[in-house]
Order: C-alpha cells, then structure tokens, then sequence
C-alpha cells in the first residue's frame, strides 16, 4: 500500500488571522504585555512565517499532488475565498496559502464549523470584557470547556485528513501550537516536521513516537 506524507507545520497566528477579534486581541495582549513587548511579539511571528516559507521554498513537492489542511478553516465550500481575503488583509499564513495554490496545490477544508463557532464564542467571552484581569479570570474558568474543544477539533481534523489525503499525496497541515493530531492519524499517513513539533501546555515539545524531523538546512541566520 502507498503511504501518506503529511508535513506539519506547529504554527503561530498573526493578529491579522483573528479576524472580527482582531482589534479585542490586541488591546488585551497590549494591556497584558505593554507595547514594546507586543512589538516584539508581532516582528517574531513575522520572522517564524518568513521562515516558514523559506522551508516551502526547499521542498521539492508536486503540487498536483498536494493538500493543504489550515487551522481554523472550515469545511464550507468557500475556503479559497476566506484565504484569498485574509492573505489580502495582511495574514503570512494565508498568503503562503495562496501561493501554494498558485502552484497548483488544492486547499482543503480542514475544520467542523460547528466546533469553530463553539471556539469563537468562548473568546468572544474572554476578549469582550476589555480588561486583562477580567479576561484572565474568564479564560481560568473557561478553561476546562476549552481543552475539550481542542480535542474535539483534533479529532475532527485528524479525522479530515484520514479521510481525504490519498495513498502516493502529500499533505502540508498548518496547525496552531496548543494542537497535536499527530496520535490520533493513521499508521500509513508519514508525519514530518519541517520545523518543530507541537508543544505541550508547559511549552515543551511533546515526545512523538515514528515522527521524525524532516532534514532541510535551517534558514539563513539574520543580521
């Protein structure tokens, strides 16, 4: 039987990816971290999509034969018009996405809308206060509904590439930090990491049996 690759990219979102929220998080985060800490932040998401792109560029990929799975999109029959209006907002991640697609890779839809809505209310709760200490306070009792929404979406996505990544194709996943699909896919589908794998809720990478990293020189270091 032909394997599966899927090359999962652990990633971070830019504020541009939050869409509605977007605002609601950037005035809780600059309350939580001061301005020049949220800086910081926003040129280091921009330094880890460049070198995300430095990776894709690496790859040798037949793009016919690719798939592209995106944290946050759903199943809706308009996820090429929701990347193609993200990437003009500004988002790396979209407009990495729609250069693959450029290239001939197919975007698929990735994500159970219903699970994606349950997700957006509960920030909503989080953001909508407009004070850091509040916020925190909501998230601290939220907390147990929102680590069974992660795996209900885990499970879904898994579930999502299971099904639809054919025998001989190559998957590309981008996926936020907090999840890990990486135990719940078949034995067929080859799972690498281009970069870096997923980390746990202490922000240590989770140990991962038959996953190994993919070797590819690190970009170039900056001046």
């Amino acid at each position: 039987m032909t394997s599966r690759t899927l090359l999962y990219f652990p990633i971070v979102h830019s504020q541009s990816d939050m869409g509605a929220l977007s605002e609601s998080v950037r005035k809780v985060t600059l309350q939580k971290l001061g301005e020049r800490v949220w800086r910081q932040k926003v040129n280091l998401v921009k330094c880890f999509w460049s070198d995300v792109e430095t990776y894709l560029n690496k790859l040798t990929l037949s793009y016919a034969r690719t798939r592209v799975y995106q944290d946050g999109l759903p199943i809706c029959e308009k996820e090429l018009d929701i990347i193609m209006e993200l990437a003009k907002k500004g988002s790396p991640n979209h407009q990495i996405l729609a250069r693959l697609v450029e290239k001939g890779a197919t975007i698929m839809g990735t994500e159970s809308a219903e699970l994606l809505i349950e997700e957006y209310h509960l920030i909503k709760k989080i953001l909508e206060t407009g004070d850091v200490k509040d916020a925190m306070a909501i998230e601290a009792r939220q907390k147990g509904a929102s680590d069974l929404l992660l795996e209900k979406r885990d499970e879904f996505i898994a579930a999502r590439i299971a099904q639809t990544l054919q025998p001989g194709e190559t998957g590309i996943l981008f996926l936020g930090m907090l999840h890990n699909i990486a135990g719940l896919l078949p034995e067929d589908i080859k799972v690498l990491y281009p970069m870096n794998k997923p980390s746990d809720k202490q922000g240590n990478e989770r140990p991962l049996k038959n996953t190994p990293t993919l070797s590819i020189p690190p970009p170039s270091s900056r001046g």
